[in-house]
């Protein structure tokens, strides 16, 4: 069982150990059983502080760990038992991969089992050493008969340390790391000694093989962020000045996509080796995971020099990579964080680093930064924001109101644009401008944006029924919809779940969004069921014209930018008769948001532009007031309480 932090898991987080002194936030652990399965107890790593970053890899690391500490385990239950009960080589028969040996005060075997005949190079029918001495290379018999004194002198070998490196020596004189347990009886008034021995050459191997996996990066065999923190710890604790660059690559997801994962792990290791290439002797490289690596500097002296080595990896980074037939080309971004003016401890430096990370990426491709300390007041600002934000979902302080939109012709109505604002409690109303993208780049956005969905649908099914039977409600999606659920789906059940025809909702994507290619299968399932589906703020985004021939919409929303100076600026006004050409050619619908004056609304009409949206009709109105504005019966808390 592994929990990352305590504190957000519904099963711990009012648990004592976790709220008291102890603060435990991180808790992996895994069972310990005996041979024939019965349950020991359990391997636990715990800590204060927690940890997301605990992987497969280090999960399967802890059962192996729980293996050898089981062994052990058994090891000590057989010694224990043998040594209160001087007990015959039966017990030792019977598991015949425990080899053993006994022998007297003089270090004269005086017993074995086949297991120890096997270890040591011997035939079951053969005779065996005679003396453990020969057991082990001359160069350790000293160690060995030291030990054996020791214990005849104490009558005991509790609280003797049986050195940690010995090696046995095979009848062929060949040599093997040995492992070596050793307990005592008296037996007739004389001591006699039991020794327990392994072969622990493949156990070591198997362990520098851990080591080697619990460090390396298995892809591109650069350190991982596990290790490249500790070596961050230990070059903070020296004398010399440090840094850290955090290094990601740009458009990394698109290779992936376009090429295959097989070119995508080929750019990682080419990246990998080139950053080596770079670091000092004395350095560390390190992938973090992803396309994200870092780079430990030592001995820097500034902040500049620091500087050079990024730009330096900027430039090696940017030459063509050639794998499998295919010239790629990527870009990275650098943070920069120098220790200890940055930071005097490793998350410290760590955590700067990719704050600065994020500001260079920010500023645009193949760009690197400096950190600096508004950057972390930023951050910090941030995290409080986002908390508010999940307090805001939590506790029900989002609410909708609704703009109207009016057909130009006649004024008369024809839906409504749901629009979301923040009822802060110290701050009061708060416009999307406020919060909104705040929002959208959080993990919130799935979540708010189904909020939208559902209240909205209730909210139009409610008027349909109240005296609007046309009315159309039109909801604005995040684009992490489209990433973390089946949004189709979602939508085909609020619109059943509330009794609303698909005709009477419209799903408004801005132009940006629309550039993902995962979304154009999901909007098209919607479509073919009949929901409507807008560009909002058509003209202000990067997508290109052939997006109106390859994507199922039904409406365009020329955005308020061109209307409000349509009637002062040719230029807009062509922009706006150009849309309107288009959406004509495409058999589209149109919308003009922002309308605010009479002439805007008669200029619109005679281009053609069927329906408006703006201050001109109404600002946007809770849903009671937009009820009783238009007419179209009572609004749902009252139809709610009744």
């Amino acid at each position: 069982m592994v929990v990352p932090d305590a504190t957000l898991d519904e099963r711990f987080y009012d648990n004592p150990l976790v709220t008291g002194p102890a603060n435990l936030r991180f808790y992996a652990g895994v069972p310990l059983t005996s041979s024939a399965g019965h349950a020991l107890g359990a391997l636990c790593i715990i800590d204060g502080e927690p940890h997301h970053d605990f992987s497969s890899d280090d999960c399967e690391r802890l059962r192996e760990l729980a293996k050898m500490a089981a062994d052990r385990l058994e090891l000590r239950r057989v010694e224990i038992s043998t040594e209160k009960a001087g007990r015959t080589l039966e017990i030792f028969d019977t598991n015949p991969s425990t080899a053993f040996v006994r022998f007297d005060k003089r270090r004269e075997v005086v017993a074995r089992n086949a297991a120890a005949a096997a270890l040591y190079g011997y035939k079951p029918d053969e005779g065996f050493a005679r003396s453990f001495d020969t057991l082990v290379p001359e160069r350790e018999r000293a160690v060995l008969h030291d030990l054996i004194a020791r214990a005849i002198g104490a009558g005991s070998v509790e609280g003797l340390s049986v050195p940690a490196k010995l090696h046995g020596l095979r009848r062929d004189e060949t040599e093997f790391d040995l492992g070596l347990y050793l307990t005592c009886f008296r037996k007739k008034g004389d001591l006699t000694f039991n020794a327990h021995l392994q072969d622990l050459t493949a156990l070591r191997l198997e362990e520098e093989e851990l080591h080697r996996l619990a460090n390396t990066d298995i892809l591109t065999t650069v350190a991982n962020r596990a290790h490249f923190y500790r070596q961050a710890e230990k070059a903070l604790a020296g004398p010399s000045s440090s840094a850290v660059l955090m290094i990601d690559l740009d458009g990394f997801k698109d290779i992936n996509d376009t090429l295959g994962p097989a070119v995508g792990d080929g750019v990682l290791c080419e990246v990998a080796r080139r950053l080596e290439a770079l670091a000092g002797p004395n350095d560390t490289v390190a992938r973090f995971g992803g396309d994200e690596f870092a780079i430990l500097l030592t001995g820097l002296s500034s902040a500049a020099l620091a500087h050079d080595v990024a730009r330096a990896a900027i430039i090696s980074v940017a030459q063509p990579i050639f794998i499998a037939g295919h010239e790629v080309r990527v870009t990275a971004g650098c943070g920069i964080a120098v220790a200890p003016l940055h930071g005097q401890e490793a998350v410290e430096l760590i955590g700067n680093a990719d704050l600065a990370l994020s500001k260079a990426k920010s500023i645009g491709r193949g760009n690197s930064f400096v950190f600096v300390t508004a950057l972390r007041k930023e951050a910090m600002t941030r995290r409080l924001f986002n908390m508010e934000l999940h307090r805001a979902l939590s506790d029900d302080e989002f609410v909708l109101v609704y703009q109207p939109q009016t057909r130009l012709a006649d004024g008369a109505l024809t839906g409504a644009e749901a629009l979301i604002r923040w009822l802060h409690p110290k701050h009061g109303l708060l416009a999307p401008a406020a919060f909104l993208p705040a929002l959208e780049g959080g993990s919130l956005a799935a979540a708010v944006g189904s909020w939208i969905l559902d209240e909205a649908c209730a909210q139009a099914a409610l008027w349909r029924r109240s005296g609007a039977p046309d009315f159309r409600i039109g909801v604005n999606l995040f684009g992490a919809q489209f990433r973390t659920n089946d949004l189709a789906s979602e939508v085909f059940s609020t619109l059943e779940r509330h009794g609303l025809p698909p005709e009477a909702l419209e799903l408004e994507v801005t132009e940006n969004i629309g550039l993902d290619h995962n979304v154009l299968e999901t909007l098209q399932r919607l479509r073919d069921c009949g929901v409507g589906i807008a560009f909002d703020d058509f003209g202000t985004g990067y997508a290109s014209l052939s997006l109106l021939k390859r994507y199922p919409l039904s409406r365009i929303k020329i955005d308020r930018c061109f209307v409000q100076s349509m009637l002062e600026s040719e230029r807009d006004a062509s922009v706006i008769r150009a849309i309107l050409y288009m959406a004509r050619s495409f058999d589209l619908e149109t919308t003009a948001e922002g309308v605010e004056t009479e002439e805007q609304r008669e200029s619109l009409r005679r281009l053609g532009c069927e329906e408006g949206q703006g201050f001109l009709f109404s600002r946007p109105l809770p849903a009671p007031q937009f009820a009783d504005t238009f007419g179209i019966g009572m609004p749902r808390r009252m139809a709610a309480r009744a």
